[in-house]
């Protein structure tokens, strides 16, 4: 039983839950919660920390059972390890899952074509993980990212994302602009989320590959991206409303390719 906040092994998942570059070195991330906890597959389940009460519970002897390397550790130091104001007991250690970019520009599992989100400079936590879970949600075959978006395995993201982390594929690149000549290549159309667009995103075509580029919260997408992408659309707004938050933006522009997929594959069927 873990009963002090010096424990060495206290302090590496402290480190993993606050520094992005030792989740980078140690190609781990933490996870928390019971739900989270529970979507975790074997093979990527590093080692779990239960608190002593939650690991009493039937639950808590269930999730016992499922990783090698276990530990116990006392209500108090579990309380000031965890990331939330209610912690539920259970914190996990997770391999990251490495992916490039034609792990996810190619078709989707189920043969339908690449439908992708790309994201420039995105900085915020909640919005990077709603745009997963959206994503899952909306049939979104993967998430391609610049190195200045925030990271994906920050522990507000993977709380936002709900599970979806460990299902959508994503790849971070070190080049955007050559990401997404090698996207055009293999014939994926690219539209921009831009306020200067002439065209309405519901009067395009989505049933080929396309990947949506969405830019930064504050200041959209820089000028050298947006002008890689074959069409900019813009959502129309009523009101006083100039634009909707990129999480919002993004997941309209999803859910109208998941409709157009949809409704085409209901009219093969007939």
């Amino acid at each position: 039983m873990i009963t002090s906040t010096a424990n060495k092994q206290l302090k590496y998942v402290s480190a993993l839950m606050r520094r992005p570059k030792t989740r980078r070195e140690e190609g781990l991330f933490v996870a928390e919660g019971v739900r989270m906890c529970a979507e975790i597959p074997d093979d990527r389940l590093a080692a779990l920390y239960l608190s002593q009460s939650f690991s009493a519970t039937p639950e808590g002897r269930r999730f016992a059972g499922r990783a090698e390397r276990v530990e116990y550790v006392s209500d108090e130091v579990f309380r000031s390890l965890s990331d939330t104001q209610t912690p539920q007991g259970v914190l996990a250690l997770v391999r990251q899952r490495s992916c490039v970019l034609a792990d996810v520009s190619g078709p989707a599992a189920d043969g339908g074509a690449p439908h992708l989100l790309i994201l420039e400079r995105l900085q915020d936590p909640g919005n990077l993980g709603t745009m997963i879970r959206a994503g899952e949600g909306a049939g979104l075959t993967g998430v391609v990212m610049d190195a200045d978006t925030v990271d994906v395995y920050s522990p507000k993201v993977i709380r936002s994302t709900m599970g979806s982390v460990l299902r959508v594929p994503f790849v971070c690149v070190d080049d955007l602009g050559a990401a997404l000549h090698t996207l055009k290549e293999s014939g994926i159309r690219l539209f921009a989320a831009h306020l200067d667009g002439e065209k309405t995103y519901d009067r395009e075509d989505y049933l080929g590959g396309v990947g949506f580029l969405i830019g930064n919260e504050a200041n959209g997408l820089s000028d050298e991206i947006a002008a890689m992408a074959d069409e900019k659309i813009r959502i129309p707004m009523a009101g006083q409303v100039e634009s909707l938050n990129a999480a919002v933006a993004a997941s309209v522009l999803m859910f109208e390719t998941a409709r157009q997929r949809r409704n085409d594959r209901e009219r093969r069927r007939t």
